[in-house]
């Protein structure tokens, strides 16, 4: 038993594991409240088994090459721009949306990925930076109760886009064997090292939260906020760490040996399309497997995306993307959008791949694929590039180009980069906030909520 008192994460003891050809179901775990079993059968037997919804978040650092990346026109006859075309064989299970923005990420430089997914408000004064909790984690606090991880925070480089309720940046693993030991690889020293490691953590945990109670008392208010601040935080470890104790009874989910041997392989960044790919298929392992029901991932650092020598080009990203319209620079610009959207297209592919029940993963997993910045030449974040993908079967509508600028602007101008560069830098309909949609794909994760951010309605364009 461990030593620590944390007994508010619950799940339904009619859950089981699904993936690699077979279902498990969980025993009776410590965090399973006997007292409402009763109850949650019945909603069950009410309801039928749920069915699990998903959430995959993807992030392109510097922008894209918007001369060419734009869609010229609205509604279900779009015609994919040069760099979208590898997408034209999902054009029914996703959306592209032009622009959308965030309020606060107007004027940013490199910070556009860390309010992504919160939309918080970035001091334009240099001074200290509090985030907030983004959209993912608000979707892993109602999906946890049903996965080993809550969710996964992943990077080919770069940073994270996740971020805890204290506005803390979740760690994000890059190493495809890493990644893969920490979903279906043997605890370090077997069951019981563990065991006592979780409980010498929950031991500190304990010592830490009474000796609080006890020091909140003697100090003021504006104190006793950062205090308390504080103690959100560890509880949320002792959280953590009483899931990690409760889930190491469960058995994960045997992967065949050739399927490991490539997702452990040592891949250096000059090989990126391999780097890529392996990460999407972890992915696509850790939904078929219910690992975790909520995954980010940066495809790329903001500061310094990968080269891609495979293609011919040997600059970062973020060099590209100060190309001062050299029109060399743009072309291999263009070349590596048209790269990482292959990539993309690759992941949806294996989503649509599996089938659970009559339908594709891609079905039941929502995907944005997107960036905090339209364009990085002058850092320009109205208009951003986002493609929304999946989901059908949560409630989404797909096979248009949902565009929130043409309203106003009747039409694209490409042959003046100028007069577009200005769509991309300032909105041209200032109620598209990207917020907007983020609150729908959160109520489409059940996610009880009215607002998020800064967004003031729904987005039914996207909905069926």
């Amino acid at each position: 038993m461990p030593h620590f008192n944390s007994r508010r994460w619950k799940i339904n003891r009619r859950h089981v594991l699904r993936g690699m050809g077979a279902s498990m179901a969980l025993p009776l775990l410590q965090c399973m409240d006997p007292g409402q079993l009763l109850a949650e059968e019945k909603s069950a037997a009410d309801q039928g088994t749920a069915k699990p919804k998903r959430a995959v978040f993807i992030y392109v650092p510097n922008g894209v090459n918007t001369l060419t990346w734009q869609i010229q026109k609205s509604g279900a006859d779009y015609e994919l721009s040069g760099p979208m075309k590898s997408l034209e064989e999902h054009r029914q299970q996703m959306t592209p949306i032009s622009g959308l923005y965030h309020p606060n990420g107007i004027g940013q430089a490199h910070e556009c990925d860390k309010i992504w997914l919160t939309s918080a408000k970035i001091s334009q004064e240099g001074g200290a930076f509090r985030n907030t909790i983004s959209a993912d984690q608000m979707m892993a606090e109602v999906t946890s109760q049903h996965t080993r991880f809550p969710s996964l925070e992943l990077a080919v480089t770069g940073g994270t886009l996740g971020w805890s309720r204290d506005g803390i940046p979740l760690p994000a693993e890059r190493r495809p064997r890493a990644i893969f030991d920490r979903l279906f690889g043997v605890e370090k020293g077997g069951m019981e090292v563990a065991k006592r490691k979780l409980n010498r953590r929950g031991s500190v945990l304990d010592a830490i939260l009474e000796d609080a109670s006890s020091f909140r008392g003697k100090i003021g208010t504006e104190d006793r906020n950062k205090l308390d601040e504080y103690l959100h935080a560890v509880r949320d470890v002792e959280l953590r760490t009483q899931r990690s104790y409760d889930w190491l009874e469960v058995p994960k989910p045997e992967v065949a040996a050739e399927t490991k041997a490539k997702l452990t392989r040592d891949i250096p960044n000059t090989e990126a399309g391999d780097l890529y790919r392996t990460i999407y298929d972890l992915m696509v392992l850790a939904l078929r497997t219910d690992m975790t029901r909520v995954i980010t991932c940066m495809s790329g650092s903001e500061s310094h995306g990968l080269a891609i020598p495979e293609i011919g080009v040997a600059q970062s990203r973020h060099e590209l993307s100060h190309h001062n319209g050299d029109p060399e620079q743009l072309r291999r610009l263009t070349e590596t959008d048209t790269f990482l959207v292959q990539q993309f297209s690759y992941f949806l592919g294996r989503l649509k791949s599996y089938q659970e029940e009559n339908e594709t993963l891609l079905d039941r997993t929502m995907v944005l694929f997107g960036s905090g910045m339209a364009y990085g030449h002058s850092h320009g974040n109205a208009n951003l590039p986002m493609v929304l993908a999946g989901g059908s079967s949560m409630g989404l509508k797909h096979g248009q180009h949902v565009d929130f600028n043409l309203p106003s602007l009747g039409q694209y101008n490409m042959d003046d980069a100028k007069k577009h560069y200005h769509v991309c830098s300032r909105p041209v309909d200032s109620d598209a906030h990207l917020s907007n949609l983020l609150l729908t794909m959160m109520q489409r994760m059940d996610v009880k909520v009215d607002q998020f951010g800064d967004s003031h309605r729904v987005m039914t364009e996207i909905l069926g």
